[in-house]
């Protein structure tokens, strides 16, 4: 059963108790799962970047440079970089003048599509990995939890 503190524990100089501390804990599953995600992903040539690019593509074609930035928590410029590179390499095209104003709306290629999948699958194994030994419920609980967390730090205090 997951638990939470309703005040983050203190250590003796009146600073964040690693050990105790949930923000902590979380930065600690991030890494650990970025990191699994990526050597899941470098024998196929790709980074967690590129694949989510991909991933958000698939699921919404035509994002622009700013909001494929956004959906990869990651800078316009290094997602400007990023979809050059997928273009050159035949996974993404995007129009050579934007239709209004200056979004070149990004879709992906037949090429993009399969190296997705293939990516896809190394990442739900990895996703299967961290998840191993939570029941469905707990899973569920745990989803609900972080959605709540998301929530009340994106509300305006």
């Amino acid at each position: 059963m997951l638990t939470l503190c309703q005040t983050p524990d203190m250590n003796a100089y009146g600073g964040v108790d690693l050990d105790t501390s949930l923000g902590y804990l979380l930065k600690q599953a991030s890494s650990a799962l970025r990191s699994a995600m990526e050597a899941a992903l470098r024998p196929l040539g790709m980074s967690v970047t590129h694949y989510s690019c991909l991933e958000l593509l698939a699921q919404r074609p035509g994002l622009s440079n700013s909001e494929l930035a956004r959906g990869a928590f990651v800078t316009r410029q290094s997602m400007n970089v990023l979809l050059r590179a997928l273009e050159k390499d035949g996974d993404v095209t995007r129009p050579a003048q934007a239709a209004v104003g200056k979004v070149l709306p990004a879709h992906l290629t037949p090429r993009g599509r399969r190296r997705l999948e293939t990516a896809s699958v190394a990442v739900r194994g990895v996703e299967l990995r961290m998840l191993r030994g939570l029941t469905p419920a707990m899973q569920s609980q745990a989803s609900g939890i972080l959605r709540t967390m998301v929530r009340s730090l994106s509300e305006e205090d």
